[in-house]
This record gives structure tokens, sequence and C-alpha cells, in this order.
């Protein structure tokens, strides 16, 4: 990989009128996974997130609370960069929209589409929905509300420049047809090319009743509409109009703008045909996906039925939370959030699949070697098999993460994890321990349960970023065996073990309930291995706990 391959990611920036929830979180984990895995495979990455605070729904809001939009948004985004941390976000760069350096560039943007004709001084009449901070005509309308929210819109009626929106509707439309990437996922273009063929107008761009903003320079009764001061934002953060930073060069244009399906508009066609009037490269892609659901509705701060993810993950795990939101979710469309759903995923796959491999890896090396075991050859079918999926496991979530496919490049890592623990089964390490003259035989069963857990470990480094180096030392290794060159089999010979914490606790939670009782009547659950019933007989092990045949954990856990 050369070393000048850049890759440049970029989140939407977040609307900070209150703490941000679950769903956000989904989008940047989302863009970290992308960009951590571009990372390994040698790429220079630019990673952008950062929350866009002008418009009129955070002046009133800093008006409610007493204070200046400044102080109001100060507080909210120092939460944001709290949650970023603790989700182990690894941005390479926040902007805020009231950073000096974005005003100017954003001041610069719109002369200079004033000046060429592009933006002209006109009258908006229609109706404003406040919460989306959009503009919307009679016909637009849908039961009298706003289309994207379903909310209450008010009549607006003030001075203000407008955009020439509909100037660029045929090369828009061109666009799309000779970049079929460009918007994604594919149904989405659809709607794009039906809302510009239904007739595209101009965009209003500036307003004169709202003064929490970016002033218009020559105008400044004016200051400018929330979409053309947040959307500039991805250039203005690489130095575009601004001697702040020096990137725009290297990076731009960007390889994938990741956004929520309701501002897709924004991004697929004010965006670019912004872009198209500053003679600037278009982004290569913009994907839309869908939202987060709670009880059959949109998660928003505005109707409250939200999540706070700080809860979640000080309840089961930074980690765990990660897993579920890029596992459980079809990327691209719409999914649905219960505390049932998190912890059977939690228990299934991390607790049962992954953790429990490992400890029995673990524990089967230290038991009959000592700890240490070494590649020893072997030829039988079911060790090729193994290490067939091994070997052809990297070039399967490449394809998934280029695709944008992040659920299925997860599961393409468990269906190895879950075939190692099936291989455990079939070649029966403990009755292999019994004669001596198998040891061979059981050491090289062992090596590849280990090397199963070092690849798989490499490529959840990108997804899961403390629970892999983890892995790697209980495995003996340290943080530089996480290195996607290494992801073959046998590319480590030797492994010198040590039992750690589980990776991930069993959790209780609705419909998941402890035994009754204590002792005996408690341990109950093990009678599926020892009686050859059920998920037990299967997989060899405990039908909850894995091996371990102790009390299961006491309480539930609840939202």
């Amino acid at each position: 990989m050369s070393e000048h391959k850049t890759f440049y990611i970029t989140t939407p920036i977040y609307y900070p009128s209150d703490k941000l929830h679950i769903g956000h979180s989904y989008t940047t984990v989302a863009c970290d996974a992308l960009a951590r895995f571009k990372r390994m495979q040698g790429y220079d990455v630019m990673f952008l997130t950062g929350t866009d605070e002008h418009g009129q729904k955070i002046q009133d809001k800093a008006a409610d609370a007493g204070v200046t939009p400044k102080e109001y948004v100060d507080k909210i985004v120092a939460t944001v960069k709290d949650l970023w941390k603790l989700l182990d976000v690894s941005y390479d760069r926040f902007i805020r929209t009231t950073d000096d350096y974005h005003m100017e560039s954003c001041q610069k943007i719109f002369t200079k589409l004033y000046e060429q004709g592009d933006i002209y001084k006109g009258e908006y009449i229609g109706h404003y929905c406040k919460p989306c901070e959009s503009f919307w005509t009679d016909s637009q309308l849908v039961d009298g509300k706003c289309p994207d929210c379903g909310r209450e819109v008010y009549d607006a009626h003030e001075e203000a420049y407008f955009f020439k929106t509909s100037k660029y509707a045929d090369r828009l439309l061109k666009l799309y047809e000779e970049n079929p990437q460009f918007i994604q996922p594919e149904s989405r273009k659809n709607e794009m090319i039906a809302f510009i063929k239904q007739g595209l107008q101009d965009t209003c761009v500036s307003r004169t009743s709202v003064k929490w903003g970016i002033p218009v320079p020559f105008d400044p009764k004016h200051t400018m509409y929330v979409w053309v001061d947040a959307l500039s934002n991805y250039i203005s953060a690489l130095g575009y109009g601004n001697e702040t930073y020096h990137d725009y060069d290297k990076f731009w244009p960007a390889d994938l703008h990741m956004v929520g399906k309701e501002i897709l508009r924004f991004h697929t066609i004010l965006w670019p045909a912004m872009l198209m009037a500053l003679d600037l490269p278009l982004p290569k892609r913009v994907f839309g996906h869908g939202w987060l659901l709670m009880n059959g509705g949109k998660m928003s701060k505005s109707v409250g039925n939200v999540v706070d993810p700080v809860i979640l993950c000080d309840r089961y795990g930074v980690d765990a939370i990660r897993y579920f939101l890029l596992r459980e979710i079809p990327f691209g469309n719409d999914g649905m959030f219960t505390n049932e759903a998190l912890i059977n995923r939690i228990n299934s796959d991390l607790a049962n699949d992954l953790g429990n491999l490992l400890s029995r890896t673990v524990a089967m090396c230290e038991k009959y070697f000592g700890g240490t075991v070494h590649n020893v050859p072997s030829t039988e079918a079911i060790d090729t098999e193994l290490e067939t999926m091994i070997n052809e496991l990297t070039g399967k979530v490449t394809a998934d993460m280029d695709k944008l496919t992040i659920p299925q490049a997860l599961v393409e890592i468990f269906a190895v994890i879950q075939r190692a623990n099936k291989y455990i089964d079939e070649t029966a390490p403990w009755a292999l321990a019994k004669d001596e003259a198998n040891k061979p035989r059981l050491e090289s069963v062992l090596y590849h349960l280990c090397e199963a857990l070092r690849v798989s470990g490499i490529l959840l480094n990108a997804y899961l970023p403390s629970t892999a180096p983890k892995m790697m030392d209980q495995l003996g290794l340290d943080a530089s065996a996480l290195d996607l060159s290494k992801t073959v089999y046998g590319a480590q010979e030797t492994y010198t073990v040590h039992k750690g914490d589980a990776l991930f606790p069993h959790r209780r939670g609705q419909g998941d309930r402890p035994p009754e009782g204590r002792g005996r009547e408690a341990q109950g659950c093990c009678r599926g291995r020892q009686q050859g019933k059920g998920r037990g007989r299967e997989e060899g092990r405990c039908p909850r706990r894995g091996e371990r045949c102790g009390l299961h954990p006491r309480g539930r856990d609840r939202l």
C-alpha cells in the first residue's frame, strides 16, 4: 500500500440542541469502524466529525435557558466530545461551525457564489420547520406538516438570498447516471431522482429573522441559512478558504460522506450543486443510512424517545455497545433498538461465542501444555477447512467494508469464531489428552484454535478496539500483533498464553431469568450438557455459561 493513499470520511455534523443519543452514536461508530479499517490497510485517513451550531432552534433554546447561544452550545459540545472519547471514536479533526476559520471560509464561499450570479436576493414566502431547519412549499407539505419529520410548520415571509439550485438539475441527474455509486443505497438514489424531476426549486440560503448564524458579509442584516453554513464544513475543515489547515489538496474530494437518510437530500442535491457552482470536485460517495427506531418510531431529542449511550456503556461496556450497533442494524435500512436484542446479542455472540472460545482455548493450552503451543503440521481435512476459512477471512471482510456492508463483515468474522467452537467439539481435545500418543495431534488442534482467535482478533480491532488487544494479551502477544498483513494461517509460530478476565460477562435481562433457588438446583443449567440435551449437546458446553457450571449472575439489567 502506497504511503500516499488517502481516505477522507465524514460524519454529519451534529446539532447540539441537547445531548446526543444512541442514534447519533450509531452513525459515528460506523464511520469509526471504517476509518480504523482503512488505517489498518495502510491508508492515510482523515476522519472528520463535529457540530452544527447555528440556527433558530439553538437561538430559542439559549434564550429559554437564559444564556447566550455560544454559551449554550459550548456546554453541549463538551458532552459530545466526552461521548466520542467514551465510545473510542478515533476522529482526526473536530469542527465547530462557530470556529473562526469555518466562518471565514463560509463568508468567502457565499460571496463568490453571489458575485458569479449563483446566489441572488429575493423574498421567501412559504413554510418553515424549525426542528429540521427546512423550508417547504405548500405542495411539499404532507397533511399540512413537514414531510421529513411530520411536525408542525409555521408560515415564513421574509427577504432572503437564494441559491440557484434549479440551474444544476440536469447536471445532477447526469452525475447520478454516470456515477451509480454516488448515492447509496440504491433506493435512496431513486428518491433523489424523483425529487429533482418533480421540479427542482432554488434554495433559500439566508434569514433575516434569525440572528444566530454567520453574517452575510456584504449584507449583514442577513445570516446564512444553516445548510450552506453546515455543508461547507467538509471543505473548510481541510483549509479551503482559510489558512488554519492545509489539507484540502491532500484529502478532497471526500471518499465518503455518511449521513442519516433524513438529510441525504441536502448532501446529494444542494451540496453537489454548490460544489459545481464553485467548480470543485464532488465527493465520491454519499451513504444515507437508516434510522435507529424505538417503539416503532425514529429516535428524536424533540420527541423524547431516546436512549442515553453513556448509561448503556456504563452498564454493558463500550465494545458491547459498539458491536450491537454495527452488527444488529442492517446497514442502510432502519433498525429496531430494544434492550432484549442488545442483551441477546451480547450473550450469544460476545459471551458465548467469542469469549467462550478464548477462555476454553487458553484454559486447554495451559492445562495440557503449560501454556505454550507450537505450529504442528497437520493434513487432516477438518484442519484444512478451518485454515482455509482463516486465510479467506481478510478478503471477505475487506470486500464487505468496501461495499459498506459492515454487519456482513462481522458475520464473516464470527463465522470463523463459530467454526472454531465447533472444531473443539469435533476434535474433542479432552479425549485426545487421555493418550500421550495423541499429544502432537492435541497440540495441532490447540494451535489451530489460537490462530483462529489471533486472525479474528486482528480484524475485530476495527470494531472492538479495546477487546482486540485483550485477546492478543491472553494469547501472549502484544499490540504489534494487530497487523492486517499477518492475517494468514501460520504467521505466528508459537503461543505462550495466559488466562485473563472474561471478555464479556453474561448479561441478564427480560426474557433471560436466572434459575430459581441455589446450589444444586441452580446449577441445573448444565444438565443439558451432561445429559446430551439441547444447545449443550450441539456445542459441547453449558447452554448458558460455556464450560462453567456455577451459578448464573443474579439480578436483571434494564435500561
